[in-house]
């Protein structure tokens, strides 16, 4: 992992653009890929970008009020129970494990420590708070242990999964939002709207 995606493996993956949910003239070009092992899934992203908009954050802070790519994975779309991921462009990095089952509404989990391995990758200027910059990608690799609170982990060849895979940018002073299923209406969360993705 470079967090460029220049192995070789990355090419027997296609490019999935994400769609822009929000009205912005930073109409950036955004896509990922993705690719599973017998160890774990590895996802790809790319954004062309302005500016590394975010604060000094912490791992596990409320990185998503700044720039972020999010994975989001559903493996029984039977249950309430699914993870999230986000990064940003500095490398700090937020984990969820939530369910929407009970009386209370959304429960989540955050691990102690992560083992999702990561690497980000800026293009056209330097990794610092507010650098103007032409793109970025982030190049993730989820071990299934770091999936191990989800059902039907890991996948078995033949395995659906319901996923989604999304950007927030707030170059423009407010959040705008991407996604690969355009069938997002408000949140990220609405996991009647995710698609599937199955497993050879």
């Amino acid at each position: 992992m470079t967090g460029q995606g220049i192995d070789p493996a990355w090419n027997a993956a296609t490019w999935n653009p994400l769609t822009m949910l929000d009205s912005s003239e930073n109409a950036y070009e955004t896509k990922f890929k993705i690719l599973y092992s017998s160890s774990g899934l590895y996802v790809l992203f790319q954004g062309a970008d302005k500016k590394i908009t975010t604060k000094l954050y912490k791992d596990f802070d409320s990185i998503f009020n700044g720039d972020v790519f999010e994975v989001f994975f559903h493996p029984d779309p039977g249950t309430g129970v699914y993870y999230e991921y986000e990064v940003n462009h500095l490398g700090k990095e937020l984990i969820l494990t939530i369910s929407t089952v009970g009386e209370n509404g959304y429960q989540s989990w955050v691990p102690r420590r992560s083992n999702v391995k990561k690497i980000v990758n800026i293009v056209g200027g330097e990794k610092e708070i507010d650098s103007s910059i032409r793109s970025w990608t982030a190049e993730i690799f989820f071990p299934y242990s770091a999936l191990g609170l989800l059902p039907r982990v890991p996948p078995a060849s033949g395995s659906i999964w319901n996923a989604n895979f999304c950007r927030l940018d707030y170059d423009s002073g407010k959040m705008i939002k991407w996604s690969w299923s355009a069938a997002i209406k408000t949140s990220f969360h609405e996991l009647d709207a995710f698609k599937t993705i199955k497993f050879e």
